[in-house]
C-alpha cells in the first residue's frame, strides 16, 4: 500500500503563485508515475501534470507554461509549482501514484484546495 499526503494549498489572489508538496510513503516501486489533478466544483477530475521517475514530464494545455511539475526520488516526493493563477485554477488538488504493470495500481492523497480570487 502506498499513502499520499497533499500540502500547500491556500487562498490566493489571481497572478499569484502557490506550491504544492506531496508525500508518499509506503510501498513505493522505483518506477512509477506522480501526478497532480484536479477537481473543480460540479466538474468531473482533470489531469494537470505527470512526472515519471526518470523526470519525463507532460502537461494539461490548460496549465502549460504556468505550471511546472518536479520531485525527489529520495524523498518520495512531488511538487507542482503553481504560477499566474487564474479563477479557473480554483478546485481540489490531488496527488496521484501510478505503478506496477499487470496489475497497475493507482494511489490517491485526500486532496488540498486551492482558490484563487479575481
Amino acid at each position: 500500500q502506498v499513502q499520499l499526503v497533499e500540502s500547500g494549498g491556500d487562498l490566493v489572489q489571481a497572478g499569484g503563485s502557490l506550491r504544492l508538496s506531496c508525500a508518499a510513503s509506503g510501498s513505493i516501486f522505483s518506477l512509477n508515475n506522480m501526478g497532480w489533478y484536479r477537481q473543480a466544483p460540479g466538474k468531473q477530475r482533470e489531469f494537470v501534470a505527470i512526472i515519471s521517475s526518470g523526470g519525463i514530464t507532460s502537461y494539461a494545455d490548460s496549465v502549460k507554461g504556468r505550471f511546472t511539475i518536479s520531485r525527489d526520488n529520495a524523498k518520495n516526493m512531488a511538487y507542482l509549482q503553481m504560477n499566474s493563477l487564474k479563477a479557473e485554477d480554483t478546485a481540489v488538488y490531488y496527488c496521484n501514484l501510478r505503478q506496477g504493470v499487470k496489475p497497475t495500481s493507482d494511489y490517491w492523497g485526500q486532496g488540498t484546495q486551492v482558490t484563487v480570487s479575481s
